[in-house]
């Protein structure tokens, strides 16, 4: 009988060991290069024991009265480690593993069958699905993301019913957070649509590779760290990930499948409901990972992705990557909040209706805004006064929070000590205009959004429902224009999109080439220009500031431009012809030419 105690005894020994472990790292911060990384081999490893030896010894612990969900948790921390390691390191190949974890618990019915009245057991099922979920949502898993869904809708209606006692709140606003995300989200809406991922097969202009692989400045900086923060009131998000962040955070990584990209992926079809796993030994196929990355790829720039984060936060956050940057390095920093207390609504956005003199009165009913706004140009005596750096600045806190939420341009002034690629958007963006030319020791590259979006239908204004305009131009510029314009997305257009595609990727071609051999390409921009990532996200702003000076707007309203400090070439202003005529070409080409005005066509 001792015998028979004995695998009974050790599994347990080595589920509460690697519990322990595993409580000591659940909490360690998403950011920094050396935080506990030594001690996350020591939880994976003692994880991978765990699973080996339930694995070996399964009939003996079932005999002993092991339960399937047990062995689910197993596999759901090992998941858990996957992502949290991925959030860390952006390597794309933990994200994989965490996938390929948390779908053999789905496909082999890990949870299901249990014991029903066990609120605690259902408790585990209801995290491990919303942990699904992320996993599945930020690694466009559409299908996947789909069937957990509708299992977890299910199984929060399934608990309601048996446990009456208990609520359920929290759980209904998950599922509602999850249906609002993926019918948003045009991964979700337009599945063939490109990936928001770099993929050099979609990415990468033949035309222009010769001039960027010639190109070098006097000294390159590599882009190995960002920061990513979005802070709206009541803005999509799923779980800790906004929309916008979730749009940034896959614009600064590869396409994971890289030359094994195909744009119409065959969907896998059993998706845990069709095939019975229940008998299953628990193998896990630890080589997935592999088949479904390519190895070629360089590493994904590391990205501390910050949900709401107090002032002091973002600025210790961004203070330890500073401090632990390698020499000759750029972070990039994503900035998208609003400039004061609460968030714009769509009775300040223009659209393409409307009367002049309707117009004319939004414009001037503006004034003050974009006045405030220009604030920090005001000098004395050619020197920028300390109050240029503290006048305007971006809300980060709950309503009536005072001073102590507002992150000001002086703030981040200390952090131009190193190169920096700062993108802000915000309705009061361009009062960070001042940093340029206060930077403390490397030049700053900045994008500013505009202060006021532009949609014809006023309705798709409102960034708690659609994200960012600004953001969505950075990320997917097609869709970006679609959706300004009202120009309705489907499958169904699928060789129309594709010849907007093909329009842009000339364009982007032919821009890139200028860029590099432009002479009067800014220091600066011409650094960052053998990134693949930054330079995408310039020519892109390219795109989005010729497309906002091209639409039918009265003279004078800047405040619906973007901004970019150093100027980039005049060769690339939203008038020169090789600029408008892509735009002319693309709005030609989707029929909506009405909507623009081009005042040399």
């Amino acid at each position: 009988m001792a015998e028979d105690d004995v695998v009974p005894k050790t599994f347990r020994a080595l589920v509460e060991s690697a519990d322990r472990k595993f409580a000591r790292v659940r909490d360690f911060p998403s950011y920094g290069r050396a935080q506990g990384q030594h001690y996350f081999h020591k939880v994976f490893k003692s994880y991978m024991r765990l699973w080996k030896y339930q694995q070996e010894n399964r009939a003996q612990l079932v005999k002993a009265g092991l339960n399937r969900w047990e062995i689910g948790e197993i596999a759901g921390r090992i998941g858990q480690l996957y992502f949290g390691q991925y959030m860390r390191t952006s390597g794309a190949r933990f994200l994989v593993e965490s996938y390929v974890f948390y779908e053999a618990i789905l496909k082999r019915r890990y949870f299901e069958g249990g014991e029903v009245k066990d609120l605690r057991v259902r408790f585990k099922e209801l995290r491990f699905y919303a942990r699904f979920l992320l996993v599945s949502l930020i690694l466009n898993r559409t299908e996947i993301v789909k069937v957990v869904v509708e299992k977890l809708r299910a199984l929060v209606d399934d608990c309601k019913a048996n446990f009456r006692e208990t609520n359920f709140k929290e759980w209904k606003l998950v599922v509602q957070e999850i249906l609002c995300f993926i019918n948003i989200d045009t991964t979700f809406t337009i599945p063939s649509s490109r990936p928001f991922r770099y993929c050099a097969i979609l990415d990468s202009h033949p035309k222009s590779a010769s001039y960027v692989a010639r190109f070098h400045a006097k000294k390159i900086l590599k882009f190995r760290d960002a920061v990513v923060m979005s802070y709206h009131r009541n803005e999509v998000k799923f779980a800790e990930l906004t929309l916008d962040a979730y749009r940034m955070l896959q614009c600064l990584e590869w396409e994971p499948s890289g030359s094994f990209y195909q744009k119409h992926p065959a969907e896998p079809k059993e998706n845990g409901v069709a095939v019975d796993y229940s008998g299953a030994s628990g193998l896990i196929d630890m080589n997935l990972a592999a088949d479904m990355t390519d190895s070629t790829l360089p590493p994904n720039p590391r990205k501390a992705i910050l949900y709401r984060p107090s002032v002091t936060h973002l600025i210790a956050v961004m203070a330890t990557i500073c401090e632990e940057m390698p020499p000759e390095s750029i972070m990039l920093v994503y900035l998208s909040a609003s400039g004061k207390p609460g968030h714009i609504n769509a009775s300040q956005v223009e659209t393409s209706g409307g009367s002049r003199r309707t117009r004319k009165s939004m414009l001037v009913s503006h004034n003050s805004l974009e006045q405030n706004c220009s604030a920090p140009e005001s000098h004395v005596n050619g020197v920028k006064e300390y109050s240029d750096y503290y006048d305007n600045y971006l809300w980060l806190g709950p309503k009536g929070n005072g001073g102590s939420s507002n992150l000001y341009p002086g703030d981040i002034i200390p952090f131009t000590r190193r190169p920096l690629f700062l993108i802000i958007d915000s309705d009061s963006s361009h009062a960070f205009k001042v940093l340029h030319g206060a930077e403390r020791g490397e030049k700053a590259a900045l994008l500013l959004s505009p202060l006021k979006p532009f949609f014809k239908d006023p309705s798709a204004a409102d960034i708690s429902q659609n994200g960012s305009q600004f953001t969505f131009f950075l990320t997917a510029p097609l869709q970006a224009f679609c959706h300004m314009v009202g120009f309705p997305l489907s499958d169904n257009d699928m060789e129309v999109l594709d010849a907007a595609e093909s329009i842009l990727s000339t364009a982007f071609s032919k821009w890139e080439v200028i860029l590099c051999k432009s002479p009067s390409l800014d220091l600066i921009w011409a650094q960052v220009l053998s990134d693949p990532f930054l330079r995408r996200i310039i020519v892109r702003f390219i795109f989005c500031r010729a497309v906002l000076s091209a639409i039918s707007l009265e003279e004078g309203s800047d405040q619906f431009l973007p901004l970019c400090l150093p100027e980039l070439p005049n060769s690339l202003s939203p008038k020169t012809d090789v600029v408008q005529s892509s735009v002319i070409q693309l709005a030609d080409h989707l029929k909506v030419s009405h909507c623009f005005y081009f005042a040399d066509a």
